[in-house]
């Protein structure tokens, strides 16, 4: 039998599955297709690293190193939704509900002496962060919105905030002593090993990392940020926020760039609140309250401190001296500063540039920003956009063009496999990559608290990108452009090999070019004013930003694109979109038992599944599946029947109602196979009559809360239960 994995993962996307997983399932079966789950949670990638701690019955077996595995195998076919890139809060949280649903699982160390409390911080160190993308991400990357998507975008454009030429928002970045100024890169001559040291003035030789492997013609960078310049930087910038009378925001990557961009977080605190932290560090460093987790988890830390209430009055007064902070959350008091997950760049500096240049002040009201991204390897791109929408005014989703992306994301590359190789300088020195004949590979003069990194990229990886380039802009007609700099490190040792491996294939008719970042996103901004794709081709990083970057201008969300990843091995997965706004959709469960979580994303993704699986195993009924859940997506769209905003219409579930609907009615029509459309046109009669008993179910138990039994572990029996409350479409799906 031919086999879909259907990944379980966190918040709205889980919660979402318990309804639309079932009509997956159903459809599935005619086609001799077996869905399969595998749980990636965060709770489930928790208690899998403690098994010697839980009962027989409470273990989970380890599925992300499973679906690892898979991935690196022809018959991989995954559907990947979106999950928790777990911040150190964010962690503890899960580890405090999971302890109160009985699971005997240790508290998170964060500052481990012992051997036992390293071990213990070593294994939850695997989970936090974005632990699941690099281990299931053994391909590079292929995302862009699907025909469908940007029609209905052009046809009912989302709204974008008008630009004012006399904006006063601007990014501002280090351009000096970051990670892209101090960057050195070399592609390794010869398969080997090699180990991280520190070598302090005084001799004394530390090991930080021993028996990374290495292969001929890997790429591999170094880089350090220094902590000095960075705290000055930031409070040059604090300053500027308030001589400008523009709010102050930080604009990082805690989940995905786990060990660094907290630690930069914690700077910007540090900075901010210097005189507190002058007064009072000692009191909060023996209170185990760090800045890297942020204004909350030290607010929250201070109740137990008998000098509590008077450090909370200082950083008040620190706050009402300071320039206005921006806001996550102006009614509840959340600034940018209180968790160092609620500001992601990716997603924070879209939705900023979308809405006029604007983020949340405290008085609850829009106003310009100054955009604090400390490193400047990407930071350009955004003041890039800034100043063409300050030229040129904001975007039009009805006429603007798209911008595609081909991403160098196989195998952990780049910055994003950095984490188990990312350091505090122990003091001054210098820190080393060393080899196994003991040649230096790279090296950096350090000082103590400078932030290290050391980042792999493998050369069949790379050679895989350029090969998915050429591809997709044959494919589509397309210009594509490589984002790389030359004044960069490693750009220039990637902009020499792309062109080695362009000249294996036939580029003629193609445009492909090599651009800067800046004038990449400047080149590709003049195309979509007019009208016109550009494909992007960019690494780890780049990909990440852009595919959120460019779908939140053109569709006003990332989660409608189409993401495919061509697995290095032949297998498929395959990813529905992003998750930043899945906290707040639960919030809303809970309170009024209404989701607001859009599917669109798992319905693209899994009609690209049905197509694979068509193409490796020969299946027929696969790809009408695949064939008519497009149509039917279509349909979905031009109905407009994603959720709606508000209780008392159509929630996730009720577009899930109207997805399996209009796929019945493609599949019904479809003349290939006389005997599926006999199958589902029962089923398709049945659920058009059905439809007012149906979509009254699905509404009435909306309006009051209810209980879901955790928030990072759901009970599985009253989450299906709320998910699927109409007896009448959970009927029609079982007769099929």
């Amino acid at each position: 039998m031919s086999k879909i994995i259907y990944t379980l993962t966190d918040e709205a996307p889980r919660l979402a599955t318990y309804s639309f997983l079932p009509i997956i399932e159903a459809y599935a079966a005619k086609a001799g297709v077996d869905v399969e789950t595998r749980d990636i949670s965060l709770a489930a990638r928790i208690l899998a690293h403690f098994p010697e701690r839980l009962t027989d019955a409470q273990r989970v077996p380890d599925t992300l190193a499973e679906l690892g595995d898979l991935a690196e195998t022809p018959e991989g076919n995954i559907i990947k939704l979106p999950n928790i890139s777990a911040s150190v809060p964010q962690l503890k949280a899960a580890i405090v509900e999971l302890r109160s649903q009985g699971f005997d699982l240790p508290d998170y160390p964060d500052e481990p002496t012992s051997d036992e409390d390293k071990d213990v911080r070593a294994r939850y160190d695997k989970v936090k962060g974005s632990a699941v993308n690099p281990v299931l991400r053994q391909g590079n990357s292929d995302r862009r919105a699907p025909a469908s998507v940007k029609q209905y975008a052009r046809k009912h454009p989302h709204r974008m905030g008008a630009w004012s030429p006399d904006s006063k928002t601007n990014v501002a970045t280090m351009g000096v002593d970051d990670f892209r100024s101090s960057e050195k890169s070399v592609i390794v001559p010869a398969a080997t090993s090699a180990k991280i040291e520190f070598t302090g003035d005084d001799g004394t030789v530390t090991a930080l990392r021993d028996g990374i492997a290495l292969k001929e013609g890997e790429v591999i960078d170094a880089t350090v940020m220094r902590v000095g310049p960075l705290r000055e930087f930031l409070k040059a910038q604090i300053a500027r926020a308030a001589a400008d009378d523009v709010l102050f925001s930080v604009h990082l990557k805690a989940t995905m760039m786990k060990v660094s961009d907290p630690i930069i977080f914690g700077h910007a605190i540090r900075a901010f609140f210097d005189d507190v932290f002058e007064k009072y560090g000692a009191d909060l460093a023996a209170a185990g309250l760090n800045p890297n987790d942020g204004l909350n988890a030290i607010y929250n830390g201070l109740e137990s401190l008998s000098n509590g209430a008077e450090i909370r009055a200082a950083f008040d007064a620190a706050i009402a001296a300071g320039p206005a902070l921006a806001m996550v959350d102006s009614d509840k008091g959340i600034t940018n500063l209180h968790v160092p997950s609620d500001v992601i760049v990716d997603a924070s500096m879209p939705a900023m540039i979308r809405t006029s240049g604007h983020m949340w002040g405290p008085d609850g009201a829009e106003h310009d920003t100054l955009a604090v991204i400390p490193d400047s390897s990407y930071a350009g791109i955004y003041q890039a956009t800034i100043d063409d929408c300050r030229a040129h005014g904001a975007f039009d989703p009805a006429t603007m063009g798209s911008v595609p992306n081909v991403g160098l994301m196989a195998q952990a590359a780049e910055e994003y496999g950095s984490h188990d190789k990312t350091f505090e300088a122990p003091g001054t020195g210098t820190i080393r990559v060393i080899d196994a004949s003991g040649a230096t590979l790279l090296e950096h003069a350090v000082s103590s608290g400078d932030v290290w990194r050391m980042c792999q990229t493998k050369d069949a990886a790379i050679r895989d990108w350029v090969k998915l380039a050429v591809t997709r802009a044959r494919a589509s007609q397309t210009p594509a452009v490589f984002w790389l700099d030359e004044t960069r490190a490693h750009d220039s040792v990637l902009i020499g090999l792309a062109k080695t491996y362009l000249a294996d294939y036939d580029t003629a008719g193609l445009t492909i070019e090599i651009l800067s970042p800046v004038d990449a996103i400047d080149y590709s901004l003049e195309r979509i004013r007019r009208g016109e794709d550009t494909i992007s081709v960019t690494g780890n990083v780049l990909r990440d930003y852009l595919t959120d970057l460019f779908p939140i201008m053109e569709l006003g969300t990332s989660a409608k694109m189409l993401s495919i990843v061509p697995l290095l091995n032949g297998g498929g997965l395959f990813e529905t979109g992003a998750g930043g706004s899945a906290p707040k959709h639960v919030q809303q469960l809970v309170k009024e038992d209404y989701l607001r979580w859009d599917s669109l994303g798992e319905f693209l993704a899994l009609a690209a599944s049905f197509e694979h699986l068509a193409t490796t195993t020969d299946n027929a009924r696969a790809q009408i599946l695949a064939d008519t859940l497009d149509k039917a997506t279509a349909t979905f769209l031009d109905e407009n029947k994603s959720p709606s905003r508000s209780v008392g219409s159509i929630d996730n579930r009720g577009s899930h109602y109207y997805l399996a609907l209009y796929w019945a009615q493609e599949i019904a029509k479809q003349t290939v196979d006389a005997e599926l459309a006999a199958d589902f046109a029962a089923l398709a009669k049945l659920l058009a009559e059905s439809e007012e008993t149906i979509t009254a179910e699905l509404i009435a138990p909306q309006g009051h809360p209810v209980d879901i039994g955790g928030y990072y572990r759901p009970d599985d029996a009253k989450a299906s239960a709320i998910m699927r409350p109409s007896e009448t479409l959970n009927g029609a799906l079982a007769s099929l």
